[in-house]
Parts: structure tokens; C-alpha cells; sequence
């Protein structure tokens, strides 16, 4: 059964057909520029002669670094970022992910080799422990706005590329206005500081010691959702109207304000929750 699939690099004549080479566990693909010594022959200047070698190892795959010279990388086009680093002249480095993209320094150019992992070997049964339920790693209600939220600043790496440019917080008002018409500047980034704390990137209010100032706070948020898989590709229909937000209740309007204070308080109350958790005395503007 084969468990590894190699993509070389396209070439002018196969670029819209790229070839593929099917490895079992055991087997190796050489590959490097000249044509006797290697299973695969790529043909650039820039290529060591023999430069490097996979062998399938059932679910995952080894990479040696057989250049003398040449740093190669290993990229995970999913894992927002993650990669694996290769010196010149390491053997035997295990690559764990499924979709992975080897990365050749040539001469001023990059060339891509594809390896997939389609093979994927689980646990069989589910054996009941006596005992305590394990507490989950991180809590989650999907159907919460700051869940939305998460995965309105995920979403661009999510659909694109790993280092796609997050959007800013006007942007992520924007994308959730057609579920959640309240969305604004304010409440979107009162929901960013909720999910650091919740999150536990930065301590609670009722922390004595707040921590040092935390930047780069979305990032850090993004880059923690992808890693642990807090935020799949699944999960995005929560802004396609996947879930309803709560409508405004008749009963509680809200009072009449200045434009300004209408962009820092619009919405019927706590922007994670919807309920009403804080009303302004009448005649009073709310602070933005």
C-alpha cells in the first residue's frame, strides 16, 4: 500500500499535468539535478547534484539534506507558518505533516516539492477510564460572538496562504455586520481582549499582576486558534449565517445617541453574550 506521494516541481511541459511518484513504506525517492544518480531529475543550475533523498516510513516521511551547502525547509501550506528546517548534511529528519512542501534555494530561485501523507493511523476503540472527566484545554462556545470573532481574524489564512496579512478590526466588524448587524469597532475589540484572557495569553482584570503590555495581540490569537486546531476551515460558516445573532429586545431599546456613541455602543448589550449588561441613565450619552 502506498503511503507517500511525491509532486516534483512543473516544468513547461507538464505544469497543467504534474506527474506523481508513489512510494510504499521502505521506499526512497533520491532527487537532485544530475540524471544517473537520482530517481528524480530536476533541471536547474541551482540544484545540488544529488541533493537530497525521502523514504516513506508508513504514516509519515523522512527528509536527508544531502547538499553541502543548501538550507533546505519543509512548510506546512495548513499550519499558518509551521515549518521544519533542514542544515545542510542532516539525515533522517522526520516530517509530520500531511500536506508538506520542501523548499529548494536555486540560484536565486525557490522551487517546490510536494509530499503528501494521505495515510492516517488512529486509535481503534474507545476504552472507558474510571475516574474524573479530563478538563478540556480550551473552552470554547462556538456559538458565542467572540467565536465569530476568532475566526473572522483566522479566516484569511485559513482560505489563503499561511502568511496572509490579518484584518484589521474595521475589516472584522465588516465581515460580521450580515450576522451580526451590531458590529463594531468597539465591541469587536472587546471581544480580541476577552479572548486573550480567555485564552490565557494575558491575565484577567482580577489578576493583581496584569503582565507586561501585550502586542501583536491578534497574531498571537491567530496563531494559537491554527495551531491547536481552535479554528477549522469547517468553522467559518458562523460568518456565512451559520449561527443568528441575538436581535435587539423591543422591550429594552436603546437610547437615543450621538453618531459617535452609536459607533462605540451599538448593540443591545455585552457583545459575547447579547444580553443587556450595562444601560446608560437616560439623558446620559455612554462614554466611547
Amino acid at each position: 500500500m502506498y503511503s507517500i506521494i511525491v509532486v516534483p516541481p512543473p516544468t513547461t511541459e507538464d505544469e497543467r499535468d504534474r506527474s506523481q511518484i508513489r512510494l510504499a513504506p521502505g521506499e526512497s525517492l533520491t532527487f537532485g539535478r544530475s540524471a544517473p544518480d537520482n530517481d528524480l531529475r530536476i533541471t536547474h543550475d541551482g540544484v545540488s547534484r544529488r541533493a537530497g533523498e525521502i523514504t516513506a516510513q508508513g504514516a509519515f516521511w523522512i527528509l536527508s539534506n544531502l547538499s553541502r551547502e543548501q538550507t533546505y525547509v519543509v512548510e506546512n501550506p495548513e499550519g499558518a507558518g509551521e515549518h521544519v528546517k533542514l542544515a545542510p548534511g542532516r539525515l533522517d529528519a522526520p516530517i509530520p505533516f500531511e500536506f508538506s512542501r520542501i523548499v529548494l534555494p536555486a540560484a536565486g530561485d525557490l522551487l517546490a516539492l510536494e509530499v503528501w501523507a494521505p495515510r492516517h493511523d488512529y486509535l481503534s476503540g474507545t476504552g472507558c477510564l474510571d475516574g474524573a472527566t479530563t478538563a478540556p484545554a480550551f473552552s470554547l462556545d462556538r456559538t458565542k460572538r467572540y467565536f465569530a470573532v476568532l475566526a473572522a481574524l483566522c479566516e484569511p489564512r485559513l482560505r489563503g496562504t499561511p502568511h496572509a496579512p490579518l484584518p484589521t478590526v474595521d475589516q472584522v466588524a465588516d465581515r460580521l455586520r450580515p450576522t451580526w448587524p451590531a458590529a463594531s469597532r468597539t465591541s469587536v475589540q472587546w471581544n480580541i481582549d476577552y479572548l486573550a484572557v480567555k485564552l490565557r495569553l494575558k491575565p484577567g482584570p482580577e489578576s493583581a499582576d496584569t503582565g507586561p503590555r501585550l502586542n501583536g495581540k491578534k497574531e498571537s490569537l491567530v496563531s494559537l486558534a491554527l495551531r491547536f486546531d481552535l479554528v477549522r476551515e469547517d468553522d467559518l460558516g458562523v460568518l456565512a449565517g451559520g449561527r443568528r445573532s441575538r436581535p435587539p429586545s423591543p422591550s429594552r431599546p436603546w437610547p437615543a445617541t450621538s453618531a459617535s456613541s452609536n459607533r462605540a455602543w451599538n448593540g443591545p448589550g455585552c457583545p459575547v453574550t447579547g444580553r443587556c449588561w450595562w444601560r446608560p441613565p437616560t439623558g446620559r450619552r455612554p462614554r466611547p
